[in-house]
């Protein structure tokens, strides 16, 4: 009958780490201005180089903008306002993310949506004023924009990202048109609400399901839910995931641990 492959887009599709991160300190420079102000190029450049490994622990892209201060607080002690900064390693970051992000939130005082509204502005502005390096602060993993423009199975995106953003990209930097219903962005549900209304919809009754991610969490969710037995659950190795993630991915059964050219592959 075919197969339909859910996919998601950062750390799967598109390396936008680069993009994010600067992103985050532009929205850092407007919400925190007086943390910010003072943050010459090399403490950005080093903060850019820790998001990278840190990048593993955002779900959603505000995160980032909390990640970006946190980082800035370790090496600052002068301006430290959480009582989780002091010490503070990157490898208790990505083991502890999801205790520190709730305490960080309070102790700034922050609010989710401002901070999701404010991050979507900056990127908004920077692609309004200067598209190309926007555009060029993103990379798709290689062989990946050939596997969309060729895939023979249907394919739609599932992502936490704003759908504007992954629109914009495929676009003008894969060379992809994917129409927009077809693109799940933040504002449409958690992934497991997309997985089962894709799966319920009546042209795909008869496909093979195929969901590919690189958030473990996100594919332990679905392995909760009875109603999504029918998919198959991929870990994108090349993705935003540590080794120890990997190796729990592995123990798994449900969970197949995928590489970039068998991903290629599947899809064409």
């Amino acid at each position: 009958m075919g197969d339909l492959y859910a996919l998601d887009f950062d750390g799967v599709l598109c390396d936008s780490c680069g993009e994010s991160s600067l992103s985050a300190i532009k929205a850092a420079k407007v919400r925190w201005p007086s943390l910010f102000d003072g943050v010459n190029p090399a403490l950005e450049d080093w903060i850019v180089d820790q998001m990278h490994i840190v990048r593993p622990v955002v779900e959603t892209g505000y995160e980032n903008l909390l990640l970006v201060r946190l980082l800035l607080e370790t090496r600052i002690p002068s301006i430290r306002k959480s009582s989780v900064a002091e010490g503070l390693t990157i490898e208790e970051i990505l083991e502890n993310w999801y205790k520190i992000k709730p305490v960080i939130m309070e102790e700034w005082g922050e609010n989710r949506d401002a901070l999701i509204e404010l991050f979507g502005k900056i990127r908004d502005e920077w692609m309004d004023n200067d598209l190309a390096t926007w555009i060029g602060a993103n990379k798709f993993y290689p062989g990946v924009p050939d596997a969309l423009k060729f895939a023979s199975s249907k394919v739609c995106i599932v992502t936490t990202k704003q759908s504007r953003f992954a629109d914009a990209l495929l676009r003008e930097l894969a060379g992809v048109i994917i129409p927009p219903e077809k693109i799940y962005g933040l504002g449409t549900g958690p992934k497991v609400k997309v997985l089962k209304q894709l799966q319920d919809m009546p042209e795909h009754q008869g496909l093979t399901l195929h969901f590919v991610e690189d958030r473990l969490a996100t594919l332990k969710n679905v392995i909760k839910e009875p109603e999504l037995d029918k998919w198959n659950l991929y870990l994108g190795d090349w993705g935003y995931n540590t080794q120890k993630e990997r190796d729990e991915a592995a123990s798994i059964p449900r969970i197949h641990i995928l590489q970039l050219s068998d991903f290629s592959k599947k899809l064409k």
